[in-house]
């Protein structure tokens, strides 16, 4: 799977972060390929993830909690 790095809109972002994560449940893509995609969106999308220590609201509306859990995950991880 292919993940951009830079991306237009928060919507966009998580639609992205959710085709990266059902993948990785759907055992499309391995481990480690799922954490270097959320890595790498995070690094260079920061504004659009993140805003005040928590997801941005329309990232949490899109994504979900469980998804976002996965995500929060990798995140710590550094």
């Amino acid at each position: 799977m292919e993940v951009k790095l830079f991306y237009r809109t928060q919507r966009d972002l998580s639609t992205a972060l959710n085709q990266l994560v059902d993948a990785y449940w759907e055992e499309e893509i391995k481990e480690d390929e799922l954490i270097d995609g959320v890595k790498s969106m995070y690094e260079n999308n920061r504004d659009k993830l993140i805003k005040g220590n928590e997801f941005t609201k329309v990232v949490q509306q899109q994504s979900g909690k469980r998804r976002l859990a996965v995500v929060e995950r990798i995140l710590e991880m550094k």
